[in-house]
């Protein structure tokens, strides 16, 4: 999944501008997201790649890499 695709459902969620969502932005600090905004991000990348990611994961994404990492790497296995 790319970083577009992951930055597109970011912005959805949280109503941001384009420029705000980067590879480094860092989700709770830069963008506000809460725990909800996690989860219904989850739920919808859940949605779109067939993925399930447990609820343990969620204190590892910090930035919008770790999510596009976790979700590219999780799809290859």
């Amino acid at each position: 999944m790319t970083l577009d695709t992951i930055r597109q459902m970011i912005i959805e969620i949280t109503n941001c501008s384009e420029d705000e969502v980067e590879g480094k932005t860092i989700l709770k600090e830069d963008l506000g997201m809460d725990s909800l905004d996690a989860m219904e991000l989850v739920m919808l990348i859940e949605e779109k790649t067939g993925l399930s990611i447990p609820e343990e994961k969620l204190p590892e994404f910090i930035t919008v890499d770790d999510i596009v990492n976790y979700v590219n790497s999780a799809m290859e296995s």
